[in-house]
């Protein structure tokens, strides 16, 4: 698959959408946003995924975004931190990630963030101090992660 249509923004009661594989997709609409009751988005293996669009960050549902090898996605829109219901990020795999926005620490509800492999990753916002409900962070093979924040909240897994 190489798009989706558009049109996928008027599936309002769509609650998961599982694009596994689907190596030669690069970018989502931004009609994405208007997917009320979205809560599972699974972008796994998407390799030629640039972007996302800013407007996921209207996905008020969405409680797991896996962008697990999505080797070609190099940052992510700072809308990400509107995701009030989001619990997992997966970034495992995304090796050409550079950065984190800052945006990320307003993400209260979040538990698990999976960073495994982010080799290009060279520093963590000192907003993820912030993440009270942070209780497992994968940081294994982020070769250029020089530091950690001096804050990382109420960490269970390291």
């Amino acid at each position: 698959m190489k798009e989706l249509p558009s049109s996928i923004g008027q599936l309002h009661a769509l609650q998961e959408l599982d694009l596994l594989g689907c190596s030669d997709l690069k970018e989502l609409p931004s009609s994405i946003g208007q997917l009320n009751a979205f809560q599972k988005l699974q972008l796994l293996g998407c390799l030629n995924l640039k972007e996302l669009p800013s407007s996921i960050g209207q996905l008020n549902a969405l409680q797991n975004l896996n962008l697990s090898g999505c080797s070609n996605l190099k940052e992510l829109p700072s809308s990400i931190g509107q995701l009030n219901a989001l619990q997992n990020l997966d970034l495992s795999g995304c090796l050409n990630l550079e950065e984190l926005p800052s945006s990320i620490g307003q993400l209260n509800t979040l538990q698990e963030l999976d960073l495994l492999g982010c080799s290009n990753l060279e520093e963590l916002p000192s907003s993820i101090g912030q993440l009270n409900a942070l209780q497992q962070l994968v940081l294994s093979k982020c070769s250029k992660l020089k530091e950690l924040p001096s804050s990382i909240g109420q960490l269970n897994a390291l």
